[in-house]
């Protein structure tokens, strides 16, 4: 399969912040995913917290809730991006959260904030996380759209934002919002009589801590399930060199035994496998 030209997307993401991709799901698809998600939606009390937003409902192990969200963590034009933005600087980026996201009529803004903040550190012009998220409902400036600050990302970080510098994330239903980690954004307030609701897939370099932790979210008998893309998204894969293992493998290997009795097998880069062979043939 012949991969997507993201070349003008990518520009826009790495110069704005942001890039919004219209329409990128069939009706049907959107469909499919919200009747998965609508019981867990009903079912789930609204978040507790200024952050989360008193008057919103937050649904994690999304990949568990809705199977037809695979796709949409799997979509090739979106993996390319991260190809290119995250690729370069880990073994292999992951799936940094699943959650589904539900704004009730009168959520208030949201404070400005980066998503990257999780990670205290310096990051060197390096972006840690990019997000996607996807309209499972309109997105418009009345009903809560998310909101964010152009090229905020060469800036500091500021909480005193005027909102009328920023852009609004309205698109149709079925599009997707990509935006980076290092920008700062926040959810728009829903002054509107209906309900904004949104999916968001984020990823992030394979060596961090993600936000969600996925061997909770799904462990070996709900991720065996999975097609082998998705579970290497997750974290069943090793991260050279040698992070993250099971008893010194793969983790993968935990679809087919539970032994803690397994020999620890080197998982390191090229490059460091010619310097150790250097090393002992000197």
């Amino acid at each position: 399969m012949t991969s997507p030209d993201t070349t003008p997307a990518l520009d826009l993401l790495r110069s704005k912040g942001y890039v919004i991709f219209d329409r990128l799901l069939s009706e049907e698809l959107v469909d499919r995913v919200c009747a998965e998600l609508e019981p867990w939606f009903r079912q789930t009390p609204h978040c507790q917290g200024d952050f989360y937003g008193w008057a919103t409902t937050r649904l994690g192990s999304v990949l568990l809730k809705s199977p037809s969200s695979h796709g949409l963590v799997l979509h090739p034009l979106l993996l390319s991006l991260m190809n290119q933005v995250l690729g370069p600087h880990c073994d292999w980026y992951q799936l940094n959260l699943s959650q589904a996201v539900r704004l009730h009529p009168g959520q208030r803004q949201q404070v400005p904030h980066r998503d990257e903040e999780m990670w205290h550190c310096q990051k060197n012009g390096i972006e840690y996380l990019v997000n996607v998220m996807w309209a499972l409902s309109e997105f418009t400036e009345e009903n809560g759209a998310t909101l964010l600050w152009p090229r905020s990302h060469y800036q500091r970080l500021s909480r005193e934002l005027d909102s009328a510098g920023a852009a609004i994330g309205a698109m149709p239903r079925g599009s997707a919002l990509v935006y980076l980690g290092s920008v700062t954004h926040c959810a728009g307030a829903n002054r509107s009589p209906h309900p904004r609701t949104g999916l968001i897939f984020s990823y992030s370099l394979g060596w961090l801590k993600p936000y969600e932790n996925p061997f909770l979210s799904y462990p070996p008998p709900v991720a065996k399930g999975f097609p082998p893309a998705l579970r290497d998204l997750i974290g069943y894969r090793i991260h050279r060199p040698n992070l993250g293992g099971y008893e010194g493998q793969d983790p993968s290997v935990l679809f087919e035994t539970s032994s803690h009795t397994l020999p620890a097998i080197d998982a390191i880069p090229d490059s460091i496998a010619r310097e150790l062979k250097a090393f002992y043939q000197a």
